[in-house]
């Protein structure tokens, strides 16, 4: 997708009319079209990136820092007592639209929500080997790539 016909690209630029509700420089924050709860809010970057590591360290930071400041907030505004913050990072992890973005999701009571464990129903069963092999595998690609 490029950035010419990425819904999220033509928010960014006003071609597509949204409830915004915060902006600076490097992001965007809007109540989702579809929301799953009242105030279902997607944090976006302004640059097209389709998955979070691809995102540039500065940018990642200013993302997470637009999350920071409004889920609180956010919360507050629908008198929520929670929120699920969620990110689909790939088409198999469900993300829809290929540019990064961040959800919150406003939680309520008996709103006939999980947790993050209940997305996936066949779990795999590791030893204790294979999950210590996991962690130096990630352990060595982070010394080759940390910024």
């Amino acid at each position: 997708m490029t950035t010419t016909n990425c819904v999220f690209c033509k928010i960014v630029r006003g071609e597509v009319s949204t409830h915004r509700i915060f902006e600076d420089d490097e992001t965007l924050a809007f109540l989702d079209a579809n929301p799953l709860a009242k105030g279902h809010t997607l944090i976006i970057p302004k640059v097209h990136v389709a998955l979070l590591e691809d995102l540039g360290w500065e940018e990642a930071k200013a993302l997470f820092k637009t999350l920071y400041m409004l889920v609180g907030r956010v919360q507050d505004a629908v008198k929520a007592s929670a929120s699920t913050i969620a990110v689909n990072n790939g088409a198999e992890s469900g993300q829809e639209i290929p540019h990064v973005h961040i959800h919150i999701i406003p939680r309520f009571r008996n709103d006939g929500g999980g947790p993050i464990h209940a997305i996936i129903r066949d779990r795999p069963h590791l030893v204790r080997d294979e999950m210590s092999q996991i962690t130096q595998r990630i352990r060595s690609l982070l010394q080759k790539t940390t910024p």
